[in-house]
């Protein structure tokens, strides 16, 4: 062939290849590592999700631009995001939250349901035939899957959530007051359980639609039920909703993945579901739930933050600590995207933080962690042999002999002794606020104990090791 033809046939044969990967990508959503089980694939590539994003009122809430906040969380370079289904929202005022997402205004809600012809709902309209779907819903969800498929940015959908009082009750379209269907005369904490009449067999539907909806998408996986241990949500129920994701999904081409939400803070683990892939914690600093569950070899996620104030700091270095504890998702609630500020840059009035600065150096984590062969490592922290100041920490991701990646916190220097094999290292430390390589050294070592001097730092600091 003459050179040109042998361009054209490679530009083919390289254009066959994207196109075979593109197709692997589509047939094959998110999943499991298959190598290591604690982390993700995602279109081919070992996966984690770190994002600081809003407070799940995406799709449910009619005057949110998702477009913009989707081009926020893509430009930050962060991959996850949460969203409710719309089967529960909230009211304005709830929890203290200024511009709530989750809290639509009158006649800006959109649910799963469609509206009857009967009017009388709690803020105005229609009440809800929960045996009918809201098209426009559908269209809605279905799109926002999709503009965050183009951007490369998973969604937790998260089918179902407690009511935490009487007031967001009286707002919910299962309550017998908002819909025609002759169920949900019940009390609140009776709503989420196989004992509530007929009304399972509503709740049963909606998540086979949701779930047949999103199907054709590789982006997504599905939360049964976010905070179930307020309310009086029980684990048989729980258990019924993950069989309805299986049962909807074996006559479907996909198969996702399924998130259980297991506690605030830690917990050991009894009894997991086997159809669940990812145990979801919240508030989960110290990241105990990592060490606590590693042995089930799933995916543990930090799924919600907040209630610390609203400045970057814990948030930023509890990121660190529980990706370097062996989790997989980190997933920081972000007070400031607002239902009119959809691009994250309103000031935090709410129990937790956000922002722009929090953004951009969530991705340094997400970019640090990625420059390892992450599949290759597991948490070990017994390599730090000492130097840890008091009152701080020291956090290893180790793959003994090739690479190590060591998170400090709660330290203005450190002097750190790390057990090393034999051989030749590279050592980078890194700013966890700029990414910047602070101070690097190349090191013939001999094997046992070496010694590693931090330059000085704002409280906390990584440390790189490659051989």
């Amino acid at each position: 062939m003459h050179g040109f033809e042998l361009c054209l046939a490679g530009a083919v044969l390289a254009a066959a290849a994207a196109s075979a990967m593109a197709g692997e990508a589509a047939g094959q959503p998110l999943r499991l590592h298959p190598e290591n089980p604690h982390y993700f694939l995602f279109r081919a590539r070992p996966t984690v999700l770190i994002t600081s994003g809003e407070h799940y009122g995406a799709v449910l809430n009619l005057d949110f631009d998702y477009v913009r906040y989707l081009d926020e969380i893509q430009a930050r370079g962060l991959n996850l995001t949460r969203t409710f289904s719309g089967v529960y929202r909230e009211i304005p005022g709830s929890f203290g939250i200024t511009g709530n997402t989750l809290a639509p205004l009158p006649n800006r809600y959109i649910s799963p349901w469609a509206r009857s012809s009967t009017p009388g709902y709690f803020d105005g309209g229609a009440k809800f035939d929960l045996s009918k779907w809201d098209e426009a819903y559908f269209k809605r969800l279905t799109d926002f899957l999709a503009q965050a498929s183009k951007r490369g940015i998973v969604v937790e959908l998260s089918l179902f959530c407690p009511l935490y009082d009487d007031g967001l009750w009286k707002a919910n379209p299962m309550n017998a007051a908002n819909n025609v269907n002759g169920v949900g005369d019940l009390k609140k904490d009776d709503v989420h359980t196989v004992k509530n009449g007929r009304l399972l067999e509503f709740q049963v539907a909606v998540v086979k639609k949701l779930v047949t909806e999103a199907n054709p998408f590789d982006n997504v996986y599905f939360e049964i039920c976010n905070e179930p241990y307020f309310g009086g949500v029980t684990l048989e129920w729980q258990r019924r909703i993950a069989d309805a994701i299986l049962e909807a999904e074996a006559a479907l081409p996909r198969k996702h993945l399924i998130a259980q939400n297991i506690a605030n803070g830690s917990c050991k683990i009894q009894e997991p579901n086997p159809a669940v892939s990812i145990f979801n914690f919240h508030y989960c600093s110290p990241p105990d739930a990592v060490a606590m569950n590693y042995g089930l070899k799933r995916v543990i996620a930090d799924d919600e933050t907040g209630f610390k104030g609203s400045a970057d700091v814990p948030y930023r270095p509890d990121a660190w600590d529980f990706l370097l504890a062996g989790g997989a998702v980190y997933s920081n609630l972000d007070y400031s995207f607002t239902r009119d500020n959809f691009d994250g840059t309103a000031e935090p009035k709410a129990p937790g933080g956000g922002g722009r600065n929090l953004r951009q150096q969530l991705a340094i984590l997400k970019k640090f962690v990625e420059g390892f062969d992450f599949i290759r490592m597991t948490p070990d922290n017994s390599v730090i042999k000492g130097g840890v100041p008091e009152k701080a920490t020291a956090r290893a991701l180790v793959e003994p002999g090739k690479q190590y990646a060591v998170f400090v916190r709660g330290a203005a220097k450190v002097d750190l002794v790390l057990d090393l094999p034999a051989g030749p290292y590279k050592a980078e430390w890194v700013s966890t606020l700029t990414g910047a390589v602070e101070k690097t050294e190349k090191f013939d070592h001999a094997g046992g104990p070496k010694t590693l001097s931090s330059p000085p730092c704002k409280d906390e600091i990584a440390l790189r090791i490659v051989r």
